[in-house]
């Protein structure tokens, strides 16, 4: 599969996850890299809205995990693990965290933000999105396969 972008806007961004979705939901790990401010936690947030799920999305910066559940196609509930890399100061903090647990569970969809933090972490094959700032109200995606 190619790379690819997606433009947005806070005005655009329930469609840009919807195209994102479309790109990468064949990947349990969509790693979202950006500068502070950027616009992760928000653009996780509609992507999660768009998946149906419906428990509160917040930041998991103190949490560094949230839990949410989405209900699958086939029937049944997803999870989605949304994590938080941010603070951590390596990978052998993180495994500590219990991140590698929730990595590894092949039945779970697992968001994780600054994932620079601990990649070698990242279990292949993973999606990695680049949120770029384009000015205050743009935002451009850049979508890898890995």
């Amino acid at each position: 599969m190619a790379d690819d972008n997606i433009h947005y806007t806070l005005g655009t961004i329930k469609e840009a996850a919807a195209q994102l979705w479309q790109r990468v939901q064949h990947y349990r790990i969509i790693a979202f890299n950006g500068d502070m401010g950027a616009g992760k936690t928000t653009f996780i947030h509609a992507l999660c809205e768009h998946i149906g799920v419906t428990d509160n999305v917040s930041s998991p910066t103190y949490a560094l995990i949230n839990e949410y559940h989405f209900p699958q196609k086939a029937g049944g509930t997803g999870i989605i693990y949304h994590m938080d890399w941010y603070r951590l100061k390596d990978a052998e903090e993180a495994v500590n965290a219990g991140i590698e647990d929730c990595l590894l569970q092949q039945n779970a969809i697992c968001f994780v933000e600054w994932p620079d933090v601990a990649m070698q972490l990242l279990p292949h094959p993973y999606a990695w999105a680049d949120i770029n700032i384009l000015s205050p109200t743009e935002r451009e995606m850049s979508i890898k396969f890995i």
